[in-house]
């Protein structure tokens, strides 16, 4: 019996995985998969990438743990230096944690503090939307728009607002423009704003390409343009939360720049350091920080792990990787090639409703009936059913149920590194195009 606290109790643990090289896992009985979740979308280069190897073993030499109150170190000034090149105009600090989770905390607290500097303490309110994930601290969980992570813990939650997702397969009404349609979902956010009473809004959250709960969703056209114009207007930050879709995840290096799009704050993680060692970061726009330096000097806000010297070594060495082996291009012709993959293989497939995304960030949702978009009964639990399926396949995915409202619905998220070959991608539809009928048909 396992002592670990796994996290379904009810099954038998997880198989144990013993190697890793490239897109593919193999566990204790020899069987290899090709990770075509990317983990949690984690796992951008891959596993035992011999680059991020050499930088880790020359850094566990030299440093092993400071702290950042003490001291800095080159790994983390490299590292914030590397992300601020390539990160939208305005951006000017960085601060490294170990998680997704820890860094849009990091970002509450420095917008709330923001406020206070500036003079206008009123301003606590944060406003994000529906169906939405943030990650699963306190804080974050508050903002997030999850409503199955989120409802075990309703009373230690901290008050936020939750708007409408910008969900065109499921809010666009008929007749309606896609640009239209974007204008209409962003104008929740005014309206939520004037209900709260601006002076009390400090920030608005939101993922530019919602990635696990809704299952690969970006916005329509002229969505985020809109956003933006809304915040300036009402003196509201914006934090893009870019932990699942940021660092090339989808053929950008920040998910932003292809709206044109500015934010405040931008948090990344996963795809930071590839899962090579924990780590997450929050990047502040230079208002921001130069009102904290005017002001009271200092962050009020750490952990212990800040900056961990290996964490940033092994971040720099995936970013370099990105840059250098020109992988942001990769993943934009991958992901047209599982995209027009999947398309060709399950895009008329009568319970495959959707299929969505940007680069190596794609989702299908599957629906009990195609013209209506009527959901399976969530007893079936047929996002299961089909990760099963993958599995014994020898493919992971990664399955997420209650797409429409935390309960009805259910996705697949495909996030495959992005040094996925051609036959590796292909491999990946073969397997979706025989799980998904496969499963269907044992859920009857």
């Amino acid at each position: 019996m396992s002592k670990v606290l796994h996290r379904n109790l009810k099954a038998p643990p997880p198989p144990t995985a013993v190697a890793a090289s490239g897109v593919y896992i193999t566990d204790a009985d020899g069987k290899r998969y090709i990770d075509a979740a990317g983990g949690a979308a984690v796992s951008c280069l891959g596993h035992g990438h011999p680059r991020v190897l050499a930088a880790l073993h020359a850094a566990v030499d030299k440093l092993q743990y400071l702290h950042t109150g003490s001291f800095t170190h080159g790994p983390q000034e490299a590292l914030a230096d590397a992300l601020l090149a390539t990160a939208p105009p305005g951006l000017s600090h960085a601060f490294f944690v170990s998680s997704g989770s820890e860094a849009v905390e990091s970002a509450l607290k420095l917008a709330r503090q923001y406020f206070l500097e500036i003079g206008e303490p009123a301003r606590c309110r944060f406003i994000a939307r529906r169906q939405s994930y943030h990650g699963n601290t306190l804080g974050a969980l508050a903002v997030g728009g999850n409503a199955m992570r989120r409802a075990p813990y309703g009373p230690l939650l901290m008050q936020a607002s939750h708007i409408a997702p910008c969900y065109a397969y499921r809010e666009q009404l008929p007749g309606e423009s896609l640009e239209a349609y974007g204008l209409r979902a962003a104008n929740e956010l005014e309206a939520e704003i004037l209900r709260l009473g601006p002076e009390t809004v400090a920030a608005f959250i939101a993922e530019p390409v919602v990635g696990a709960t809704l299952g690969s969703v970006a916005a329509a056209p002229g969505y985020f343009k809109r956003i933006r114009e809304i915040c300036d207007a009402h003196g509201v930050l914006f934090i893009a939360d870019e932990i699942m879709c940021g660092m090339g995840r989808t053929g950008v290096m920040f998910a932003l720049e292809a709206e044109g799009v500015e934010p405040d704050i931008v948090t990344v993680a996963k795809g930071l350091g590839g899962g090579y060692q924990p780590i997450g970061a929050m990047l502040a726009s230079g208002r921001i920080v130069d009102a904290i330096r005017d002001g009271s000097g200092g962050f009020m806000h750490g952990h212990t792990y800040l900056g961990h010297p290996l964490a940033c070594a092994a971040a720099l060495a995936v970013q370099d990787a990105i840059r250098e082996d020109d992988l942001l291009a990769a993943v934009r012709r991958q992901g047209d090639r599982l995209m027009a993959g999947l398309e060709a293989a399950l895009g008329q497939h009568a319970h495959v409703g959707d299929i969505r995304g940007r680069g190596l960030l794609l989702g299908l949702e599957l629906v009990a009936d195609r013209d209506s978009k009527q959901p399976f009964d969530p007893a079936l639990k047929l996002n299961q059913r089909v990760q099963a399926e993958t599995r014994a396949r020898g493919v992971i995915v990664y399955p997420m149920p209650g797409t429409i409202d935390g309960v009805r619905g259910d996705h697949i998220v495909l996030a495959p590194p992005y040094i996925a070959a051609d036959a590796e991608i292909d491999r990946i539809v073969e397997v979706l195009a025989e799980a998904v009928p496969a499963a269907i048909a044992g859920a009857r």
